[in-house]
């Protein structure tokens, strides 16, 4: 088990990290998600021993190893900018923790084998990376950190150089070879789609700050504050600033939305409906509320399509099914499904539906 107890790390009289409090389990995947600059490299150097907090402590297993240094953990490190050893072949490059650990030659074939083929490499085992693409190049970094079999393998945004069938494939095989040595598998990403592929536990950042964690389902369906809804949408999530009064939100120009049963104990002023664009529809449906919208663009992607869309000063983007042409500038009528609204009150909390008869 690893657990950062109130960690924070202030650089220049800047706080890259503030009061992170994490308990990960071994066996356990745990995806870090957060725009560029929130903090999850910073998070991962502290978790790997390169950087010492400014305030607060680490535990590995229960002991206090806030000053250990990284060459005294079992820690295995990938990163976007792969780090390979020049004047090695691939074969070496992998072998390398094998053969510092004392493994003997039948262990070290054996599983540089094993993750060669995994990770597609192994025409290019007698290579060099310098006569590699910068996707082989990564893959021969992840392969050196599977066959280390370390306790704690951080992977910071490491499938960004791949193409995409591998990076499919592998986002699908790397749990299940981490959970497998019962390492605690930490995975930076900016994609909420990959993290969401990924599944296992999330933890969103914004600012150096842990705003949920949890598994990666329950905080992306059920996220705690605005902050944490806007990290994890990708299309962004659509917002409308409304007032609730008494049963309805409404506000000038826009038509009223019927407040659903089980958020009818929000009290009365503002608030800001969340929606994502998959709620919105170009036909009406049961428990639909029709709003009016400006098309700047649409995306077509083959079976689907992406409408960008203004409504007064916001920026919203509805997916709808199928082929639609929409010419930019249009006025357009979209259905907004009221039964999935997520509502946050003034200072941006979730509101929590309150079962019938509670």
């Amino acid at each position: 088990m690893l657990e950062l107890d109130n960690v924070s790390k202030i650089s220049n009289g800047e706080a890259h990290i503030s009061d992170v409090s994490l308990r990960l389990e071994s066996g356990t995947l745990n995806v870090l998600l957060g725009p560029t600059l929130s903090g999850k490299t910073s998070l991962m150097r502290i978790m790997a021993g390169l950087d010492r907090p400014t305030r607060g402590r680490v535990l590995s297993d229960g002991a206090d190893v806030t000053g250990l240094a990284v060459q005294k953990r079992n820690v295995a490190m990938v990163y976007q900018q792969f780090i390979n050893y020049p004047a090695m072949t691939v074969y070496e490059n992998i072998a390398s923790p094998l053969r510092i650990a004392g493994a003997d030659k039948a262990t070290i074939e054996r599983e540089v084998a094993r993750a060669s083929d995994l990770l597609r490499l192994g025409p290019y085992l007698q290579r060099t990376p310098l006569n590699l693409s910068g996707g082989q190049q990564q893959r021969t970094a992840l392969a050196r950190a599977i066959v280390k079999k370390a306790g704690l393998v951080l992977l910071d945004e490491p499938l960004a150089n791949l193409d995409y069938k591998l990076r499919e494939e592998l986002r699908a095989e790397l749990p299940k070879i981490f959970s497998e040595s019962g390492a605690i598998f930490v995975y930076a990403t900016t994609e909420p789609s990959e993290a969401l592929l990924l599944g296992g536990n999330t933890a969103t950042l914004s600012q150096g700050r842990i705003t949920q964690f949890g598994p990666t389902v329950e905080v992306f369906r059920d996220p705690v504050d605005l902050i944490t809804a806007q990290t994890f949408s990708d299309p962004p999530i659509n917002l409308l600033a409304m007032v609730k009064k008494q049963g309805s939100f409404v506000k000038p120009g826009v038509r009223d939305i019927p407040v659903p049963a089980a958020l009818m104990h929000l009290d009365d002023g503002p608030c800001t409906l969340g929606f994502r664009p998959h709620n919105l529809s170009l036909a009406a449906g049961d428990g639909t509320t029709p709003l009016s919208a400006r098309v700047m663009v649409t995306e077509i992607t083959g079976s689907e399509s992406y409408v960008h869309l203004v409504h007064e000063d916001r920026k919203w983007v509805m997916l709808t099914k199928g082929i639609h042409d929409i010419d930019a500038d249009e006025e357009l009528e979209v259905h907004l499904d009221t039964r999935h609204l997520l509502v946050f009150d003034r200072d941006g909390r979730t509101v929590r539906p309150r079962p019938a008869g509670a």
